[in-house]
């Protein structure tokens, strides 16, 4: 248990120097690629998600899932690739393949979808490569570049408002 904290609070140390040494360059590009973080436990609706890929004109290969889930005996059969918390060690180091490409394949946008404040979901949303970062949580501002403030059910609203500010943004 002592190891324990002390690894979080590593790896909240890695979060926070990575936070503070990224510099924000959004560029104008389209959205033609898009990863979604997400918990299993906040949400785990992969139909929602498949209209907004059709309205956003994106290809469903070329969107990446990945899901958090708190315990290993409760796989998903239906994502992409999960994770859970021991495929962290400590710094931030990432001990899952399919977790380490997720992070390191350089999508157009990224889509963190939990609102919970949790260690591992907010390092994959550091750790990401995605040149545009959209959250629901507000937890620590400076994860996201773009944070559109609803609730995980609110599935809908949220498709709604990232598609209208999206077209303001002019990303699709």
């Amino acid at each position: 248990m002592f190891l324990k904290r002390f690894k979080e609070k590593s790896n909240q140390k890695y979060i926070n120097n990575i936070l503070n040494s990224r510099s924000v360059v959004v560029d104008s590009r389209k959205i033609e690629s898009l990863g979604i973080v997400l918990s299993f436990d906040e949400f785990n609706n992969y139909e929602a998600f498949k209209s907004l890929f059709k309205e956003l004109s994106i290809l469903e290969n070329k969107v990446k899932f990945i899901a958090f889930i708190t315990d290993e005996k409760l796989t998903p059969n239906s994502w992409d690739a999960y994770f859970n918390p021991k495929n962290f060690g400590w710094k931030g180091k990432i001990e899952n393949v399919e977790l380490e490409e997720f992070v390191n394949t350089e999508f157009d946008a990224l889509i963190s979808y939990y609102k919970q404040d949790c260690l591992e979901l907010n390092l994959v949303t550091a750790l990401s490569k995605a040149n545009f970062k959209i959250g629901i949580s507000g937890n620590d501002e400076r994860l996201h570049d773009f944070i559109i403030d609803v609730t995980t059910d609110q599935i809908e609203l949220f498709k709604m408002e990232l598609i209208k500010y999206l077209k303001v943004l002019n990303k699709i």
